[in-house]
């Protein structure tokens, strides 16, 4: 059963006809309604459409936190080969909200790091809702130390509300921990590219997102605190949740007019949910194009090419 957001109601609604429709089609032997059918069918792709043209910032909020969205072990399923998970960080335990691995992309080995959220309560409960502890950063560095010593380009897949939170984790050093990751993926010697594909939320994501390239979903979203966490800290009311997204300008569209993303990777009408594979292979293709760019080039290269970039940021406007 198709899981609806509240803007989508009139979608709903004419798919619920389409559904029953088709039902009563099936059980009276073929009864001549496939007129009425396809009728119903392209008004609901019409009014998807004209939906999905002009969604705010929150609504896009929305579709980057709906559960049907791939995540990233469906991304690492489809795209990565002879994957090899790597556990702990040697130090503390095993963080599973970040998932870290080695394998192969298209033939050439990787190393892969991403946010994992789960996909049903059991597993969202076991990865944490995709938020790392500090112990999740730490398995990120290890990692990429990894990479930079076997010469290993980097993909991460970002997809979390932001690091946890909670008292364990600051004792642990959540702050350090995360300043190390991203200062691991400014010294890479290796490229290292970046998808949000879901929520791009505070330091949580930057951690692992710090990259030659960074790619977005059309519909994701990338900044700096979620809209509900500005809207408490700037009228102490979360309920403006909707006008702190707007503020925030956190749509793909925004940030690659300000030049904190480099390229924005279009999702299917309706969103990734409604079509998965066709998302995971638009993501392949983009994050192939975008290693290939920075094959040519040597460490100091991608070093000083990953340096340029993020200091660029917000100096053109």
């Amino acid at each position: 059963m198709k899981a609806y957001l509240d803007f989508e109601r009139p979608v709903a609604d004419l798919e619920g006809k389409v559904a029953e429709l088709k039902s009563i089609e099936e059980s009276e032997g073929g009864v001549a309604i496939a007129d009425e059918i396809n009728r119903l069918e392209a008004k609901a792709r019409q009014a998807l459409s004209d939906i999905y043209a002009k969604l705010t910032p929150w609504q896009k909020t929305q579709v980057a936190r709906h559960p049907g969205r791939p995540h990233t072990l469906d991304y690492v399923g489809q795209l990565i080969e002879e994957f090899t998970p790597l556990a702990g960080d040697r130090k503390y335990g095993n963080d599973k909200a970040i998932l870290a691995g080695l394998g192969r992309f298209r033939g050439k080995p990787v190393a892969v790091l991403g946010h994992e959220k789960g996909s049903d309560t059991e597993t969202r409960l076991n990865h944490n809702f995709g938020m790392a502890r500090p112990e999740g950063y730490r398995k990120a560095v290890r990692l990429m130390e990894l990479a930079e010593r076997f010469g290993l380009p980097v993909i991460a897949f970002v997809d979390t509300a932001g690091a946890y939170p909670g008292v364990g984790a600051e004792e642990r050093g959540q702050a350090e921990a995360i300043a190390r990751a991203t200062d691991a993926c400014l010294g890479l010697g290796v490229p290292n590219v970046a998808v949000i594909i879901g929520e791009g939320g505070s330091g949580g994501a930057i951690a692992v997102a710090t990259a030659n390239k960074v790619l977005m979903h059309e519909h994701a979203i990338y900044s700096v605190i979620s809209p509900e966490g500005a809207a408490s800290i700037l009228w102490h009311d979360s309920s403006r949740a909707a006008d702190a997204a707007t503020a925030l300008k956190l749509t793909a569209s925004d940030l690659q007019r300000f030049g904190v993303i480099d390229a924005i990777i279009g999702e299917p009408l309706g969103g990734a949910h409604r079509d998965p594979d066709r998302t995971v292979l638009e993501t392949g293709v983009a994050i192939d194009k975008a290693l290939a760019e920075c094959a040519d080039l040597d460490a100091d290269a991608i070093r000083r090419h990953r340096r340029e970039k993020f200091l660029a940021i917000g100096r053109s406007l």
